[in-house]
Formats: structure tokens, C-alpha cells, sequence
């Protein structure tokens, strides 16, 4: 649940990007992108109040007895081959939310004929999808177990996914909703996961996952804009539309929770 919680802040600070340039930047000018510093002078305030909140939370927890890991039990080969899986999922997740974030709006207007504006309002739907998807991950992990929510998450997202390349413009807004909420809620729960398979060591795991992370958006959007440019933006969502499959290498992982 705090690890949805975190994220969630993110996403929707991302969802708003999208909505603000529709509604101020497209009409007023991109003079005006600097009032939204002010939102990150705000940000910094408030981390620097919870730095010492958790600096104090820190000392007061020192010497507690902490509850022993079933990934103690999990051989160092099996602990380095599930953390491939884990960076096997996280590759097709950040391909594919690349390939909307940074091409949505181009695909809307290339295929549907869509005004920019209309565009960005799309976009922004999407994008709010993605942080309710985020914050339903986590506590729903807690309930049922980190795995399923990983497996249903991944996977569950490609009959979505192989549809919307052929769909309408109503049905695109329609599948793009379901696909951000599906596929973001994997994120906490594939990062928990981890922390739970390497205890002890949750800065160095966090650090690993999001810098892969967004090292494949990264590397997702140069890659896609490349075959965009050779091809066609359609081509593109229809190679990435396959990319949710590789889900099916949930399987493998194993059980860390009674759940």
C-alpha cells in the first residue's frame, strides 16, 4: 500500500502534464511553463519534512526483531534467476507505456485525424488511468498475494493490447483506460516482491527497479520513434501490442508470501 502511495503522486503529476498543456500551454504559449516550477518548490519543502520524519522513524525502529524472509530459504541461483524475471516483466511493462506516453498523441492524430488538443485530453485519460491503477496494485497485492497481482496484471493486460491497434477512436479511449489501469498496478507489486526476495537491502533494490525502469522508457522511446520513422506509428503498436505476453514468465516466480 505505501509503495502504491509514493508511486501514485508521480503518475498523476504525469496524468496532469498532458491536461495542463491542452488547457494552457497550446492556447497561451510555452511561455507559461514556468509557472509549474512552483509545484516542484512545493515538493521539496514537503521531502525535506519527511526526511526527518523517517530519519526519526529510523531510530526508533533500530534493534527491533525483524520477521524472517521466505526468500532466506531461496538459493542465491534461484534469487539471481527470479530477479531476471522480474527485469523480463518490468521490460515489457515500460516498452509498452513508452509506446502510448510518447506516441499517443501522434498515433491519435496520424490515425483518427484528432485535433492536438483532443490529443493531450486522450492522453491525460490514459495517464489518470495509469495512477489508479497504481494505487489499486498495492493494497490488492496485500490482500491477495504480490504474485497474482503481477501475473494478472502483465498478462491479463494482452487481449487489451493486441485489440487496440484495430480499434476505433471511441474503443481506443475505452481500451487505453483498461490497459493503464491493469498494467500500472504491477509496478508496487513487482517492487515489493523484490524487496521481500533481497531483505535488508530495499535501497539498493528500489534503485535497481527504478533505474531499469526508466532506463527502458528511455531506451523504449528512442527504439520506437526509430521504427516509427522507418515504418508507420500504426506498425509500431501492432509489434508492441505482443509485448504483455511475456507475462506468462510469472509463472516461474516463486511463492513468497502464504497468499
Amino acid at each position: 500500500m505505501a509503495q502504491s502511495v509514493f508511486q501514485v503522486g508521480g503518475n498523476f503529476g504525469s496524468a496532469l502534464g498532458p491536461l495542463l498543456a491542452a488547457i494552457i500551454i497550446a492556447p497561451y504559449g510555452k511561455g507559461n511553463v514556468g509557472w509549474f516550477s512552483l509545484a516542484a518548490l512545493l515538493a521539496i519543502v514537503v521531502l525535506l519534512q519527511v526526511s526527518k520524519w523517517y530519519k526519526l522513524q529510523q531510530r526508533a525502529s533500530y534493534g527491533k526483531v525483524l520477521k524472517i524472509s521466505p526468500a532466506k530459504i531461496l538459493t542465491k541461483n534461484k534469487i539471481i534467476s527470479t530477479l531476471a524475471i522480474l527485469m523480463v516483466l518490468i521490460f515489457s511493462k515500460y516498452f509498452y507505456l513508452t509506446s502510448i506516453s510518447s506516441y499517443y498523441t501522434f498515433y491519435l492524430i496520424h490515425k483518427f485525424g484528432v485535433s492536438v488538443q483532443s490529443a493531450q485530453i486522450h492522453l491525460f485519460v490514459f495517464l489518470f488511468a495509469v495512477a489508479a491503477g497504481t494505487i489499486i496494485g498495492g493494497p490488492l497485492g496485500d490482500k491477495i498475494g504480490r504474485k497474482y497481482v503481477i501475473w494478472g496484471s502483465i498478462l491479463g493486460v494482452a487481449p487489451f493490447t493486441l485489440a487496440l491497434p484495430y480499434a476505433s477512436l471511441y474503443w481506443t479511449g475505452i481500451l487505453t483506460v483498461f490497459i493503464g489501469v491493469i498494467l500500472a498496478s504491477a509496478f508496487s507489486a513487482i517492487l515489493v516482491y523484490a524487496q521481500e526476495l533481497i531483505p535488508g537491502k530495499v535501497g539498493m533494490v528500489s534503485g535497481l527497479f527504478f533505474g531499469f525502469a526508466f532506463g527502458m522508457g528511455g531506451i523504449g522511446a528512442a527504439v520506437l520513434g526509430y521504427v516509427a520513422d522507418l515504418t508507420s506509428i500504426e506498425l509500431v503498436y501492432q509489434i508492441c501490442a505482443f509485448l504483455p505476453l511475456l507475462g506468462i514468465f510469472t509463472a516461474l516466480l516463486p511463492n513468497l508470501d502464504d497468499k
